[in-house]
Protein backbone atom coordinates (compact mmCIF):
# COMPACT_ATOMS: atom_id res chain seq x y z
CA UNK A 1 0.00 0.00 0.00
CA UNK A 2 2.85 2.40 0.78
CA UNK A 3 3.91 2.11 -2.88
CA UNK A 4 0.64 3.73 -3.93
CA UNK A 5 0.70 6.39 -1.22
CA UNK A 6 4.28 7.48 -1.88
CA UNK A 7 3.90 7.67 -5.67
CA UNK A 8 0.76 9.82 -5.23
CA UNK A 9 2.45 11.94 -2.56
CA UNK A 10 5.39 12.71 -4.89
CA UNK A 11 3.13 14.68 -7.25
CA UNK A 12 1.44 16.55 -4.42
CA UNK A 13 4.77 17.39 -2.79
CA UNK A 14 6.01 18.90 -6.06
CA UNK A 15 2.75 20.79 -6.58
CA UNK A 16 2.61 22.08 -2.99
CA UNK A 17 6.19 23.35 -3.19
CA UNK A 18 5.11 25.53 -6.13
CA UNK A 19 1.78 26.59 -4.62
CA UNK A 20 3.31 27.54 -1.25
CA UNK A 21 6.88 28.68 -1.94
CA UNK A 22 6.64 29.73 -5.62
CA UNK A 23 10.33 28.86 -6.26
CA UNK A 24 12.05 30.98 -8.89
CA UNK A 25 15.63 29.65 -8.70
CA UNK A 26 16.01 27.64 -11.90
CA UNK A 27 19.53 26.56 -10.96
CA UNK A 28 18.27 24.56 -7.99
CA UNK A 29 15.56 22.97 -10.12
CA UNK A 30 18.15 22.03 -12.75
CA UNK A 31 20.27 20.36 -10.07
CA UNK A 32 17.22 18.50 -8.77
CA UNK A 33 16.46 17.32 -12.30
CA UNK A 34 20.09 16.20 -12.75
CA UNK A 35 19.90 14.27 -9.47
CA UNK A 36 16.62 12.62 -10.48
CA UNK A 37 17.97 11.72 -13.93
CA UNK A 38 21.18 10.22 -12.53
CA UNK A 39 19.31 8.29 -9.84
CA UNK A 40 16.75 6.92 -12.31
CA UNK A 41 19.51 5.89 -14.74
CA UNK A 42 21.59 4.24 -12.01
CA UNK A 43 18.68 2.36 -10.45
CA UNK A 44 17.65 1.14 -13.92
CA UNK A 45 21.16 -0.20 -14.58
CA UNK A 46 21.72 -1.62 -11.08
CA UNK A 47 18.27 -3.17 -10.50
CA UNK A 48 16.02 -3.44 -13.54
CA UNK A 49 18.51 -4.47 -16.23
CA UNK A 50 20.03 -7.40 -14.28
CA UNK A 51 16.52 -8.59 -13.36
CA UNK A 52 15.18 -8.81 -16.93
CA UNK A 53 18.33 -10.52 -18.23
CA UNK A 54 18.77 -12.98 -15.36
CA UNK A 55 18.15 -16.58 -16.51
CA UNK A 56 16.83 -15.14 -19.75
CA UNK A 57 16.85 -17.53 -22.71
CA UNK A 58 15.54 -14.79 -24.99
CA UNK A 59 17.97 -11.97 -24.18
CA UNK A 60 17.95 -10.54 -27.70
CA UNK A 61 14.16 -10.33 -27.71
CA UNK A 62 14.35 -8.54 -24.36
CA UNK A 63 16.77 -6.09 -25.97
CA UNK A 64 14.20 -5.48 -28.72
CA UNK A 65 11.61 -4.54 -26.08
CA UNK A 66 14.08 -2.11 -24.52
CA UNK A 67 14.52 -0.46 -27.92
CA UNK A 68 10.74 -0.34 -28.35
CA UNK A 69 10.55 1.45 -25.00
CA UNK A 70 13.11 4.01 -26.12
CA UNK A 71 11.22 4.63 -29.36
CA UNK A 72 7.86 4.74 -27.57
CA UNK A 73 9.18 7.44 -25.24
CA UNK A 74 10.42 9.36 -28.26
CA UNK A 75 6.90 9.27 -29.71
CA UNK A 76 5.34 10.30 -26.39
CA UNK A 77 7.73 13.25 -26.19
CA UNK A 78 6.55 14.41 -29.59
CA UNK A 79 3.14 15.04 -28.01
CA UNK A 80 4.28 16.08 -24.52
CA UNK A 81 7.05 18.35 -25.87
CA UNK A 82 9.52 16.84 -23.40
CA UNK A 83 7.53 17.38 -20.19
CA UNK A 84 8.87 14.08 -18.79
CA UNK A 85 12.33 15.58 -18.52
CA UNK A 86 11.51 19.12 -17.55
CA UNK A 87 10.20 20.95 -20.61
CA UNK A 88 6.62 22.15 -20.93
CA UNK A 89 5.79 24.75 -23.53
CA UNK A 90 2.22 26.02 -23.24
CA UNK A 91 0.54 29.07 -24.64
CA UNK A 92 0.07 31.29 -21.59
CA UNK A 93 -3.26 32.43 -23.00
CA UNK A 94 -4.69 28.91 -23.10
CA UNK A 95 -7.76 28.22 -20.97
CA UNK A 96 -7.82 24.41 -21.17
CA UNK A 97 -5.45 21.52 -20.56
CA UNK A 98 -3.83 20.35 -23.85
CA UNK A 99 -5.27 16.86 -24.29
CA UNK A 100 -2.29 15.37 -26.16
CA UNK A 101 0.13 16.65 -23.52
CA UNK A 102 -1.89 15.13 -20.70
CA UNK A 103 -2.52 11.80 -22.47
CA UNK A 104 1.18 11.31 -23.26
CA UNK A 105 2.16 12.15 -19.67
CA UNK A 106 -0.53 9.79 -18.38
CA UNK A 107 0.73 6.91 -20.54
CA UNK A 108 4.28 7.55 -19.33
CA UNK A 109 3.12 7.67 -15.70
CA UNK A 110 1.12 4.43 -15.97
CA UNK A 111 4.04 2.54 -17.52
CA UNK A 112 6.55 3.75 -14.92
CA UNK A 113 4.26 2.33 -12.24
CA UNK A 114 4.64 -1.27 -13.46
CA UNK A 115 7.99 -2.20 -11.83
CA UNK A 116 7.53 -0.11 -8.65
CA UNK A 117 6.33 -2.90 -6.35
CA UNK A 118 9.36 -5.12 -7.00
CA UNK A 119 12.11 -3.03 -5.40
CA UNK A 120 12.21 0.02 -3.13
CA UNK A 121 14.97 1.43 -5.33
CA UNK A 122 12.66 1.78 -8.32
CA UNK A 123 9.97 3.33 -6.12
CA UNK A 124 12.45 5.91 -4.80
CA UNK A 125 13.71 6.57 -8.32
CA UNK A 126 10.20 7.25 -9.63
CA UNK A 127 9.39 9.48 -6.63
CA UNK A 128 12.58 11.53 -7.11
CA UNK A 129 11.74 11.79 -10.82
CA UNK A 130 8.11 12.84 -10.27
CA UNK A 131 8.69 15.64 -7.74
CA UNK A 132 10.57 18.04 -10.09
CA UNK A 133 8.29 17.10 -12.99
CA UNK A 134 5.24 17.93 -10.85
CA UNK A 135 6.90 21.22 -9.89
CA UNK A 136 7.52 22.16 -13.52
CA UNK A 137 4.06 21.02 -14.61
CA UNK A 138 2.37 23.02 -11.82
CA UNK A 139 4.46 26.12 -12.52
CA UNK A 140 3.54 26.19 -16.20
CA UNK A 141 -0.15 25.48 -15.56
CA UNK A 142 -0.35 28.31 -13.02
CA UNK A 143 1.11 30.68 -15.61
CA UNK A 144 -1.79 30.01 -17.99
CA UNK A 145 -5.41 31.15 -17.80
CA UNK A 146 -6.61 27.68 -16.84
CA UNK A 147 -8.88 27.72 -13.78
CA UNK A 148 -7.23 26.71 -10.50
CA UNK A 149 -9.90 24.06 -9.93
CA UNK A 150 -9.09 22.46 -13.31
CA UNK A 151 -5.37 22.53 -12.49
CA UNK A 152 -5.98 20.76 -9.17
CA UNK A 153 -8.19 18.10 -10.80
CA UNK A 154 -5.55 17.56 -13.51
CA UNK A 155 -2.80 17.10 -10.91
CA UNK A 156 -4.96 14.66 -8.93
CA UNK A 157 -5.62 12.55 -12.03
CA UNK A 158 -1.93 12.69 -12.97
CA UNK A 159 -0.97 11.58 -9.44
CA UNK A 160 -3.22 8.51 -9.77
CA UNK A 161 -1.71 7.30 -13.05
CA UNK A 162 1.45 5.70 -11.62
CA UNK A 163 -0.46 3.81 -8.88
CA UNK A 164 -2.82 2.64 -11.62
CA UNK A 165 0.14 1.09 -13.45
CA UNK A 166 1.29 -0.59 -10.23
CA UNK A 167 -2.20 -1.95 -9.58
CA UNK A 168 -2.46 -3.38 -13.11
CA UNK A 169 0.94 -5.07 -12.85
CA UNK A 170 0.06 -6.65 -9.50
CA UNK A 171 -3.49 -7.87 -10.12
CA UNK A 172 -3.90 -8.50 -13.85
CA UNK A 173 -2.76 -12.03 -14.74
CA UNK A 174 -2.36 -11.21 -18.43
CA UNK A 175 0.18 -8.52 -17.57
CA UNK A 176 2.12 -10.82 -15.24
CA UNK A 177 2.59 -13.34 -18.07
CA UNK A 178 4.54 -10.69 -20.00
CA UNK A 179 6.34 -9.33 -16.94
CA UNK A 180 9.85 -9.29 -18.45
CA UNK A 181 8.72 -7.80 -21.75
CA UNK A 182 6.84 -4.98 -20.04
CA UNK A 183 9.71 -4.29 -17.66
CA UNK A 184 12.10 -4.19 -20.64
CA UNK A 185 9.78 -1.65 -22.26
CA UNK A 186 9.86 0.45 -19.08
CA UNK A 187 13.67 0.16 -18.98
CA UNK A 188 13.79 1.69 -22.46
CA UNK A 189 11.56 4.54 -21.30
CA UNK A 190 13.70 5.15 -18.20
CA UNK A 191 16.92 5.05 -20.21
CA UNK A 192 15.62 7.61 -22.68
CA UNK A 193 14.20 9.98 -20.05
CA UNK A 194 17.16 9.81 -17.66
CA UNK A 195 19.87 10.23 -20.30
CA UNK A 196 17.95 13.11 -21.90
CA UNK A 197 17.76 14.84 -18.51
CA UNK A 198 21.50 14.41 -17.96
CA UNK A 199 22.50 15.53 -21.45
CA UNK A 200 20.18 18.54 -21.45
CA UNK A 201 21.24 19.60 -17.97
CA UNK A 202 24.77 20.06 -19.29
CA UNK A 203 24.11 23.55 -20.62
CA UNK A 204 26.64 24.73 -23.15
CA UNK A 205 28.71 21.58 -22.55
CA UNK A 206 30.53 23.40 -19.77
CA UNK A 207 32.17 21.49 -16.95
CA UNK A 208 30.09 21.99 -13.81
CA UNK A 209 31.56 20.63 -10.58
CA UNK A 210 28.33 21.00 -8.60
CA UNK A 211 26.33 19.11 -11.18
CA UNK A 212 28.97 16.37 -11.37
CA UNK A 213 28.91 15.96 -7.60
CA UNK A 214 25.10 15.79 -7.65
CA UNK A 215 25.22 13.06 -10.32
CA UNK A 216 27.88 11.10 -8.40
CA UNK A 217 25.87 11.39 -5.19
CA UNK A 218 22.72 10.14 -6.93
CA UNK A 219 24.61 7.21 -8.44
CA UNK A 220 26.18 6.27 -5.09
CA UNK A 221 22.84 6.39 -3.27
CA UNK A 222 21.21 4.27 -5.98
CA UNK A 223 23.99 1.69 -5.67
CA UNK A 224 23.67 1.51 -1.87
CA UNK A 225 19.89 1.13 -2.05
Amino acid sequence: MYNYILSIAAVFIGALIVFIFKPSNQKNLTLLLAFSGAFLLAITIFDLLPEVFEDNLFAKRTGVWIMIGILLQKVLEYFSKGAEHGHIHLNKETKKIPSLLFISLAIHAVLEGFPIHHTDGILIGVIIHKIPIAMIMTTFLLNTKIKRSVIVITLVIFALMTPLGTFISEYFDGVQVYYKEINALVIGIFLHVSTTILFESNEGHKFNVTKLLVILAATAIAYII
